[in-house]
């Protein structure tokens, strides 16, 4: 077997796993902040701290050093997840998802276009039917959002898309990540420290920003920016889209959530959009 297809198929292993990875996170969120067993704060501590736990532990025999992260995408990643976590306290989980994933295609296609790049007609056309199938899956959802919730989340959607983009050039993605991570636990002390609201803790809600932080989002980080490195701006915006019909398939299947037509035709639709756009010739 050549080496291309080999390299083909693991990078969407790669990018299918980072996927899974970020439903898992929306559901663990959903799960510890919906009925408040964890303040956000604190959960965003709990989540960024086993992270960096977990990723120096799987780091450290493979490089003499954690090159590779720095303070800037530290920043972005602290940015994403305090902010996803203050908004899934105000915003309802339809607006939510349809503000995330429409802030980062918006800076990640965005910085493409500054660029000089420019995506294929397909890539566009994929990307239109995926944004509708993303508005038919959220639209039950979209009435009067709280404008703080709101905002929070276009923060979230502008730094997990900054995030991304400093991945791409990831070298070693598993020390970059670590190194992220290290780098992100002191910011997220920060507000443990500050009256932005009152601190929560219980057995079940420190379980699963451990779960999120360790599992979900260190390993999941990982995975991502090992795929970033073949993919485009634009392509690694649009895959992206996936993960709302997931994340609804995944609280339809263990948060006991309703399954309902829109979630099949929804999704249906952002994956026939992502598959439009991944089969697009590559530009050089």
């Amino acid at each position: 077997m050549s080496p291309l297809p080999v390299k083909a198929s693991r990078n969407a292993a790669l990018t299918g796993a980072a996927l899974i990875a970020f439903a898992a996170n929306s559901l663990l969120c959903r799960a510890a902040l919906g009925p408040g067993v964890i303040d956000a704060g604190s959960f965003t501590a709990v989540r960024l701290g086993s992270g960096a736990v977990v990723l120096a532990l799987l780091a450290r025999p493979r490089s003499a050093d954690r090159a590779g992260g720095s303070w800037a995408s530290a920043a972005a990643l602290f940015a994403y997840a305090i902010a996803f976590s203050f908004a899934y306290r105000l915003i309802p989980a339809g607006s939510g998802a349809l503000i995330l994933f429409g802030s980062v295609q918006a800076t990640m296609i965005g910085r493409e276009l500054g660029r000089g790049g420019r995506p294929h007609r397909r890539e566009w056309l994929g990307l239109a039917v995926a944004l509708a199938g993303l508005l038919a899956l959220t639209r039950p959802g979209l009435h009067a959002p709280d404008p703080r919730g709101a905002a929070l989340m276009a923060v979230a959607g502008v730094a997990w898309g900054a995030y991304s983009l400093r991945g791409r050039g990831a070298t070693r993605p598993l020390a970059a990540t670590a190194d992220n991570f290290t780098r992100s636990v002191p910011l997220a002390i920060l507000p443990l420290l500050l009256p932005l609201a009152p601190l929560r803790f219980s057995v079940t809600g420190v379980l699963l920003a451990v779960v999120s932080g360790g599992i979900a989002s260190g390993l999941g980080y990982v995975a991502w920016y090992a795929a970033l490195r073949e993919l485009s701006a634009s392509r690694a915006a649009i895959v992206q889209l996936a993960v709302p019909p997931l994340a609804a398939l995944g609280g339809v299947l263990f948060l006991g959530e309703t399954l309902e037509a829109r979630l099949l035709l929804g999704g249906a639709a952002i994956l026939g959009g992502i598959a439009i756009a991944l089969t697009t010739p590559t530009r050089a």
